[in-house]
């Protein structure tokens, strides 16, 4: 493995008897870690690739896409935070789309940090019934958490069919 290919990082078991932030916090951490670990060792060529025929669904294009789910729900949606707007207007819902010069350790060194931003965001609150704060919000932090737990975890399953195809990869 080069130098600069995404290095798999250490994942943590979510704790089993905790109190509901702990739980939910540690699932989405685990699960965040689980999307770093899928795509490390990939060369740009196999992240950028389309290795199940039927989709256009490519490692590289999940990170990007989770990067963004990340900040809008926590930073832009919850915190109400002036941060850059994750899509561009051609592509309001962040559907995969790579930009020219994006490399898949980019990528993920940009995923971690937005991940290490909601965790400060989610940190923060003072309760998981604490509501959003963006303008027209209605959801508070407990639907926040669960709603990136399911995003994050849906991906995660498709970069293990991608993986599994590219390089015949399987596990956790």
């Amino acid at each position: 493995m080069s130098s600069d290919a995404v290095q798999p990082v250490e994942r943590v078991r979510p704790p089993e008897s905790a109190g509901e932030r702990e739980t939910l916090s540690g699932m989405l951490d685990f699960l965040r870690d689980t999307v770093v670990n899928k795509v490390a060792g990939l060369t740009d060529e196999q992240a950028f690739g389309h290795p199940v025929t039927a989709s256009t669904l490519t490692p590289a294009g999940l990170v990007k896409h989770l990067t963004g789910v990340e900040r809008f729900w926590f930073a832009i949606d919850f915190a109400a935070q002036d941060v850059e707007w994750p899509w561009t207007d051609d592509d309001p819902h962040g559907n995969f789309a790579l930009a020219a010069g994006d490399t898949l350790p980019a990528l993920v060194a940009v995923y971690q940090a937005e991940c290490a931003r909601s965790r400060s965001i989610t940190a923060a609150a003072a309760s998981l019934d604490d509501p959003a704060q963006g303008e027209g919000m209605t959801f508070n932090l407990r639907y926040a958490l669960t709603h990136l737990i399911e995003e994050t975890a849906r991906h995660a399953g498709h970069l293990d069919l991608l993986r599994e195809s590219i390089d015949g990869s399987t596990g956790e």
